[in-house]
């Protein structure tokens, strides 16, 4: 008798599932570092959250407003220099940012090289030719993103990501918000881990290895079983939740302190945009 719950594979391929499930192993342990991260000593993490959150906002505006390669650098520059005080190595911004986001920007912004009317500099066969203007566009596109991206990735890093929403709420943003932004976070890990859950089983019903078509069938399977065991868990988890009177705000242990250091950072962010909003009018 053969037992029906084995899956007897015939041909040997690549262990497909078992690269999965190392994949979201992987995403949860860098949730886990990430949090840990936050609770190290450093000059962001030893900020009020409020602070961090909307200083990282004018930081942000700045490098979009900006008109100047020359400032732009230098606010990446700030933006790495503020995660290295943090205990964020440039290793991991490269890894976790500054590879994805060039690689990402650089497809979108290479014709830019070429589609720009401008000074060419360099000529290319068919007629075409690489102009100043493109050159200066590109750049500024790709500089743009991989600084709010260094941000970004710098303030979530230094921040619990519940402090994160109850900064967003303090500073005004909508509950819904907030509130999508909380319950995507959350739904995120319980994809993860019901995922890994339907790996494990799977990979304990295996012999041998499945040749291609037969894996792809079994991912096509996984994934379906995992958005139905997702959506009703999470109609359940949502309707608990409303029972136990939750109505979308965020509620901590510890509240937030306001002190002069978070003051002064604040200050410092703010008068960073107005002086990049300035001189874009001055020099325009």
């Amino acid at each position: 008798m053969t037992d029906p719950s084995v899956v007897h594979a015939r041909a040997p391929a690549p262990d497909r599932i078992g690269r999965l499930g190392a994949g979201v192993r992987g995403l949860m342990q860098h949730a886990e570092e990430a949090a840990g991260l936050a609770q190290r000593p450093g000059l962001l993490q030893g900020l009020d959250p409020r602070a961090k959150v909307a200083g990282a906002f004018a930081l942000i505006l700045a490098a979009v407003a900006t008109r100047s390669l020359l400032v732009l650098l230098a606010l990446f520059v700030l933006a790495t220099a503020l995660a290295a005080a943090s205990q964020i190595s440039p290793a991991r911004l490269a890894r976790q940012v500054w590879i994805v986001v060039l690689g990402f920007t650089g497809m979108i912004a290479l014709p830019a090289l070429i589609l720009v009317p401008g000074t060419p500099v360099l000529s290319l066969p068919f007629g075409l030719a690489i102009t100043e203007q493109g050159l200066r566009a590109a750049a500024f596109l790709t500089g743009r993103s991989e600084t709010t991206a260094t941000l970004a990735l710098a303030l979530v890093l230094t921040t619990p990501w519940p402090q994160v929403l109850k900064a967003l709420r303090c500073l005004g943003v909508p509950r819904a918000a907030v509130m999508i932004l909380g319950m995507t976070h959350r739904y995120i890990f319980v994809l993860a881990d019901l995922a890994l859950d339907l790996f494990e089983a799977r990979r304990s019903r295996l012999v041998g290895r499945l040749s291609p078509a037969e894996a792809r069938r079994l991912a096509t399977g996984i994934a379906g079983a995992l958005f139905e065991r997702a959506l009703a868990l999470s109609s359940e988890v949502h309707l608990a939740m409303l029972a136990r009177g939750w109505r979308g705000e965020v509620h901590l242990i510890d509240d937030f302190r306001f002190r002069p250091r978070d003051g002064g950072a604040l200050v410092l962010a703010a008068a960073i945009l107005a002086g990049v909003v300035w001189a874009g009018s001055v020099w325009p």
